[in-house]
């Protein structure tokens, strides 16, 4: 159910942004404004992005095969990984483009035009964000989550570039009239200083996963349900592992026995001792590769 939700988020998604990049292009066209290219052309990377990470959500569903034997969770990190980069460095040459924008002297723009197509994109980016953020409730994807920020941020751009362009229009016929050209490249390098946050962002929690660096909270909680278990008789210290790589939590365990309990314990007993461990964690099964082994001698652990 989670998996066709993430999908059906995606592909509407996917869908409007291609029509919300359209509109950029073309008004940007019209209205000379590079804000709305820069939002046009952001729309159409995400939309590529978008579509990247559907193909991915839908390979993660598939079983293992003999290649990829450990299955396909690693994709995510990865493209993640990948969204963010290529936004961070969009934003950084927007930035560029509008400081270039100013030491030019800024150039005029149809302000009534900017503002038709602010007012359209806001509705739809602010009806998006709060239809994923509903849907993502139930789904619980990494990608509708980072698809969700997305729109948020498209809205907030969006809300200000027609703040922007409403008091550009309100400035003309004022003695403020000659910083009007101003106004498009200013607003593009504001926008994108606010922005970068937010790519940097997903680029950190995604390139955790690609390094394997062990989540805290995931290590911490391997601790405390060991810590119980560790009370039974015959076991005498352990070595815990974890990693986090898209929806699949790996955790790796090796238990110290004494020699009797090696010699004694049955298959059955080992199982009792795998499920006391499963039953006191979070993660849910199918989202958890855990594996237990059990050893007298400690060169193993």
């Amino acid at each position: 159910m989670n998996a066709y939700l993430e999908q059906r988020a995606l592909k509407i998604s996917t869908a409007t942004t291609l029509v919300v990049a359209s509109l950029g292009v073309v008004f940007g066209l019209l209205s000379g404004s590079r804000s709305i290219l820069f939002d046009g052309v952001f729309s159409t990377i995400d939309a590529a992005m978008s579509l990247l990470a559907l193909f991915v959500s839908r390979l993660v569903m598939k079983e293992s095969s003999r290649r990829f034997q450990l299955g396909y969770w690693h994709f995510e990190p990865m493209v993640a990984a990948l969204n963010g980069s290529i936004l961070l460095l969009l934003c950084f040459y927007a930035f560029l483009n509008a400081i270039s924008g100013l030491m030019e002297g800024g150039r005029e723009l149809a302000f009534d035009v900017a503002i038709g197509y602010a007012v359209i994109v806001c509705a739809v980016c602010y009806a998006m964000y709060f239809y994923e953020r509903r849907l993502n409730r139930r789904a619980h994807s990494e990608f509708v989550r980072i698809d969700t920020q997305s729109w948020l941020m498209a809205a907030l751009i969006t809300t200000a570039l027609l703040v922007a362009f409403a008091a550009g229009l309100l400035m003309q016929e004022t003695p403020l009239a000659h910083w009007t050209p101003y106004v498009d490249s200013a607003l593009l390098a504001v926008l994108t200083l606010c922005f970068m946050p937010v790519p940097i962002g997903i680029v950190r929690r995604a390139m955790r996963e690609v390094m394997m660096i062990a989540p805290t909270a995931l290590d911490a909680e391997v601790r405390a349900a060991m810590a119980p278990v560790m009370r039974h008789e015959g076991l005498l210290e352990y070595a815990s592992h974890v990693a986090k790589s898209g929806r699949v939590h790996t955790i790796e365990i090796h238990l110290l026995t004494t020699p009797e309990f090696a010699r004694d314990a049955g298959v059955a007993r080992l199982d009792e001792v795998r499920e006391e461990i499963a039953s006191r964690l979070s993660i849910p099964g199918e989202q958890r590769w855990f594996t237990l082994s059990f050893t007298a001698e400690r060169r193993w652990l």
